[in-house]
């Protein structure tokens, strides 16, 4: 666990945007989906990864998200683009650039705060979201 301007991160929150596979979704997107649709003052997550593997930075980290009701303060809320397979229904629907770039972004935040736990957000809402086991994908043994 680290400080980072007064925040104690004890925690990495796995999500997904419950978006269909294969449609990409901009943060300026998705920022007018949590502030015009929801009413917050910016976007909730932390980091967004891309189809491509791109990572782009949402709320500052310094600040705490709104991505899990009850973990918010101790947390950082990453978000990859997808997780609705053809069907309309959760799955796990990680590009081979997204699962390197998630892997390398949660090693990174895992250094800058050891001691800090990979939960996907499923572990804490009666969602499927991630729609895969953060956990057990990304805490070394």
């Amino acid at each position: 666990m680290r400080k980072t301007n007064k925040r104690l991160i004890n925690e990495i929150i796995v999500h997904c945007s419950a978006t269909p596979a294969g449609r990409e979704v901009t943060v300026e997107q998705m920022r007018h989906w949590h502030v015009a649709g929801r009413g917050w003052r910016d976007i909730g997550y932390h980091y967004i990864v891309h189809l491509d593997g791109k990572i782009d930075v949402g709320r500052p980290v310094e600040q705490v998200g709104a991505h899990c009701r009850g973990h918010n303060r101790h947390s950082i809320g990453v978000c990859y683009i997808g997780g609705l397979g053809d069907d309309g229904k959760p799955a796990d629907t990680r590009t081979n650039a997204q699962r390197e770039a998630l892997s390398l972004l949660i090693h990174s935040l895992r250094q800058q705060y050891p001691g800090a736990i990979v939960h996907g957000h499923r572990e804490f809402a009666a969602k499927a979201c991630p729609c895969f086991d953060a956990y057990s994908e990304y805490n070394e043994p």
